[in-house]
């Protein structure tokens, strides 16, 4: 009779984590990122990926201008063991030079996928709703769709509405910076 046996892991704090990077164990260029403590290697950008985070990015900051800022690809610390890196955030405007970005920071937090689409619904989401980020994206890039999660309780959202073409969305903390779902797919 074989026996199961589950072996223990090692679970990292976000000051453990920025310990490797400072001390060169982890490479700054390195695709990782840190959730519930485990080190995760992020899926490889495509240009269709990288095109859509561009054209997000160029509206997001058009539209909300200096009442917010628009981080790309950039950590947010999420205490005590995660350290995302989501592909856009819409932040609190201050500077963050001397404090990074932390979960209270965040106004709306927007995932790009074609590959991690799975991941990003089930282990971002239930991340990012525990940490209390009011409002979640999920640009589905096959689907050439933009799922919205608003409401965060406990592991998930209680509001999720899906826009596709020919529809608009606007950010819950700037409702005035509509957004055609057709321009991000553009």
């Amino acid at each position: 009779m074989a026996v199961r046996v589950e072996r223990a892991r090692r679970l990292f704090t976000i000051e453990e984590y920025e310990r490797m990077v400072e001390t060169g164990i982890l490479k700054r260029d390195d695709r990782v990122e840190l959730i519930e403590g485990e080190i995760v290697e992020m899926s490889p950008i495509g240009d269709p990926h990288a095109a859509y985070v561009t054209n997000l990015t160029h509206i997001l900051v058009s539209r909300v201008g200096d009442r917010a800022r628009v981080r790309v690809q950039g950590p947010v610390r999420v205490p005590p063991r995660s350290k995302p890196q989501p592909d856009l955030a819409v932040l609190r405007p201050r500077s963050y030079v001397r404090a990074g970005a932390t979960s209270d920071d965040v106004l709306l937090v927007v995932e790009v996928a074609d590959t991690s689409l799975e991941y990003d619904r089930t282990v971002k989401l239930r991340l990012y709703a525990r940490a209390g980020i009011a409002e979640h994206w999920v640009v589905d890039a096959n689907a050439e769709a933009l799922d919205r999660y608003r409401e965060p309780s406990g592991d998930g959202y209680r509001e999720h509405r899906r826009a596709v073409r020919g529809e608009t969305v606007g950010p819950l903390a700037f409702p005035d910076a509509a957004i055609a779902v057709d321009a991000i797919f553009a």
